[in-house]
């Protein structure tokens, strides 16, 4: 164990059998305390508040942890969101390697038999009850409600969608490496895994791995300490696909660069799948090595955009369906309508509301819901800043037309405040490149790319340009 209370009752345990525990026993809650304060650092203090804070740890034993949450919804939402994070922490203090998450009333025998992930959802697909499936997804660590038949898609994600369909149904060197990017909260990793899953399903022999790429990092520098690095390699150099998410963390880590380096090769030489994703384009990534960027732009490279109006009400229903809530259709409107830049936030809003009403709270309306939301949609009204803002303040700000912003007018007075206003749009927006370059006179996506990178290494030249775009950013905010 990893810690003296955690040996302690572990010992009393194994003397008496592994029997039914309370979660007011003192030792379970000295227990859960420890997890709780790791916790609260890798999930932060609002999320450990809303989804943890109620909680508890109710049963253990040398391979597995029950962790108890307090209504279904709980239950859903840590499993599709903060599962990895919760595995983490308990295994921060205890030997469990599994992590179930259950409801009162459903935790018996749940060590024995595990109980399978996403079973209280009103609907599952057949595969999704295969047992020896669950146990191999995770083994891997694949989350089972991220599969392609729960992913709602729009315009925003259907390139993105068809891309790893293809690959999930026919690895190929024409998808390879596939390299998804986008904001957060907009379904990256679930595309991600829903391959590993499809490939899974189909091929159970697979060898498939996930896992983020701060995790690699970490077990390549844990491997040079501790002289094991060729059991590192044979882990992630022989595998049919490998799925890494958030490759961006690899920027300024030169040895895991060179470490990855030469994994990606071996695994291309192999035909091999390697499937990335990340929060901005490979060549938007500060200090990666070209030859990286190069090999990540040398596949395919999808980019998810923030869902549209009928996207995100199509989302709403679907969670509306798996959870068996019903709120009124201009409830759900107004959800979809407030909260447009991050699936995960619309989401937790559908949760919050659903939560009150699930608690005796009575019936959701507009009025409620704008109250229940409120810190939620102040924050998704100051993120609002559209690329229309952003050209009119940086126009002002240098005195030159807005329509100067879309011309093809090339003084260096209005390049340099076309090139300003294209940096803050990809900033400050969730906008795509190809959306950016159109809003500045039908320019390619490469142009705003250029653009970016000029302004990002004049600011590392001139610190009067870096105050002023921080001047710009800030009045942005305050609009």
């Amino acid at each position: 164990m990893h810690s003296k209370l955690a040996t302690d009752l572990s010992a009393k345990q194994t003397s008496q059998g592994t029997s039914e525990a309370s979660s007011d026993s003192p030792e379970l809650k000295a227990i859960w305390l420890k997890i709780s304060e790791s916790l609260a650092r890798l999930v932060g203090a609002d999320a450990y508040e809303r989804w943890f804070k109620t909680a508890s740890l109710v049963r253990y034993n040398e391979t597995s942890a029950v962790v108890e949450a307090t209504s279904d919804i709980h239950q859903v939402w840590i499993e599709t969101n903060y599962l990895p994070e919760l595995q983490s922490a308990v295994s921060e203090v205890l030997d469990a390697s599994v992590v179930k998450v259950t409801v009162p009333g459903e935790n018996q025998d749940l060590l024995a038999q595990p109980r399978q992930q996403g079973q209280r959802l009103k609907k599952s697909s057949a595969t999704g009850n295969d047992e020896s499936l669950q146990k191999k997804l995770k083994h891997v660590g694949l989350n089972p409600q991220f599969n392609f038949s729960r992913f709602v898609v729009g315009q925003n994600n259907e390139f993105a969608h068809a891309a790893c369909s293809a690959v999930a149904t026919q690895k190929g060197i024409t998808y390879n490496p596939l390299f998804i990017h986008g904001g957060p909260g907009l379904g990256k990793t679930h595309l991600m895994q829903s391959i590993g899953y499809s490939v899974l399903r189909t091929n159970p022999g697979a060898k498939v791995v996930y896992l983020t790429c701060e995790k690699f990092t970490n077990e390549y520098i844990d491997a040079l300490r501790k002289g094991d690095i060729e059991k590192f390699r044979n882990k992630y150099r022989k595998v049919d696909i490998l799925l890494i998410d958030d490759i961006q963390f690899l920027a300024a880590k030169d040895k895991s660069q060179e470490e990855f380096f030469h994994t990606f090769n071996t695994l291309l030489d192999m035909q091999s799948q390697v499937v990335l994703t990340s929060d901005r384009p490979a060549c938007e990534i500060k200090k990666l090595e070209a030859r990286l960027v190069s090999r990540f732009e040398c596949g395919l490279t999808v980019e998810l955009e923030a869902p549209r109006l009928e996207t995100r009400v199509a989302i709403l229903n679907r969670k509306m369906e798996d959870w068996d809530v019903k709120l009124s259709e201009d409830v759900v409107y107004f959800l979809a309508e407030r909260i447009r830049s991050n699936v995960r936030r619309l989401e937790g809003g559908l949760v919050r509301l659903a939560t009150f009403a699930s608690l005796g709270g009575g019936g959701v309306n507009i009025e409620r819901a704008e109250s229940l939301l409120k810190d939620i949609l102040r924050e998704e009204g100051s993120r609002q800043i559209t690329i229309d803002s952003i050209q009119k303040q940086v126009s002002e700000h240098y005195d030159v037309r807005l329509a100067d912003m879309s011309s093809r007018r090339r003084p260096a007075n209005i390049a340099h405040a076309r090139q300003v206003a294209m940096f803050l749009s990809r900033r400050l927006t969730n906008s795509s490149l190809i959306e950016i370059g159109d809003a500045f006179g039908g320019r390619d996506h490469g142009t705003v790319i250029h653009a970016v990178k000029k302004v990002e290494q004049k600011m590392g030249q001139d610190n009067g340009l870096k105050d002023t775009v921080d001047l710009l950013d800030a009045m942005l905010q305050r609009r």
